[in-house]
């Protein structure tokens, strides 16, 4: 019977040790949905700020197209939240901080249990976005984004571009003032008019240029004059953050053509 006791023990041991950070992060999630907050959203802003019973709130973990500047499928984001949100009672979850810099709540939002940034990820409307470091949440947005890639719709969509396998990312990293393109391909690639974005809304397009066979191009922050080696992001002093970010290139249909985080 001891004997018996011991190994039932001994394999309970083994079975919380084995699923402890499973069970930890249950307890987290447990724990958050215990601390939400119910409140009334007035007004839909754009595809991820709101105005609400409590004042205007940025989403939590996510960052739409632009819709003052009409950028690409901004208008299907802001119709999402319409659809799914407007006018309706809904709980919040705070982050790690509660105000922004413009004063607005930042928070995830939630309808029946259901979390409407992860949501805006999953179908395209929105990349991931965590600029004061990664919470608790930041591992299901990244699958979130690499689910919509498989999908490949809106912003996930891959580009058809016959360049898109050609081009590498080199020497990309945490408060990086620069990075490297790299041209795999055995012809010259054209680039005038794709973009790079970070995961928020710093943006750079590319002059007209052609990026030859075998060949690389540094980009970096500066205001000096472009050259065959360099080109310069211009009014910026830095781009990429060190809490983590992700770099993300589309061509001139603005189709993804690589993305990579750290």
């Amino acid at each position: 019977m001891a004997k018996r006791t011991y190994i039932i023990i001994l394999f309970l041991i083994i079975i919380v040790t084995i699923n402890y950070n499973y069970l930890d992060s249950k307890l987290q999630g447990f724990l958050i949905q215990e601390e939400k907050e119910t409140i009334k959203v007035i007004r839909i802003v754009d595809g991820d700020t709101i105005d609400s019973s409590i004042g205007k709130i940025r989403m939590l973990g996510i960052n739409t197209p632009e819709t003052t500047t009409n950028e690409k499928y901004s208008q299907e984001a802001e119709k999402f939240l319409l659809e799914k949100i407007a006018n309706k009672t809904i709980k919040i979850e705070y982050g790690k901080d509660k105000k922004d810099r413009y004063g607005r709540t930042l928070a995830y939002l939630y309808l029946k249990g259901e979390n409407i940034n992860l949501k805006l990820v999953e179908n395209g409307f929105a990349n991931y976005y965590f600029p004061s470091g990664k919470d608790i949440h930041y591992n299901e947005f990244k699958l979130a984004w690499e689910n919509c890639i498989k999908e490949n719709k809106y912003l996930c969509e891959k580009s058809t571009n016959k360049c898109a396998n050609c081009i590498e990312l080199r020497e990309f990293g945490p408060y990086s003032k620069e990075f490297i393109l790299y041209n795999n391909c055995k012809f010259d690639c054209e680039l005038t008019n794709w973009g790079i974005k970070d995961e928020g809304r710093k943006h750079f397009t590319f002059p007209e240029f052609n990026l030859k066979a075998g060949k690389e191009i540094k980009i970096k922050t500066g205001e000096s004059a472009n050259t065959e080696e360099t080109l310069f992001w211009k009014g910026e002093t830095y781009v990429w953050t060190n809490t983590g970010d992700t770099l993300f290139l589309r061509d001139d249909s603005e189709r993804l053509v690589l993305w990579q985080g750290y």
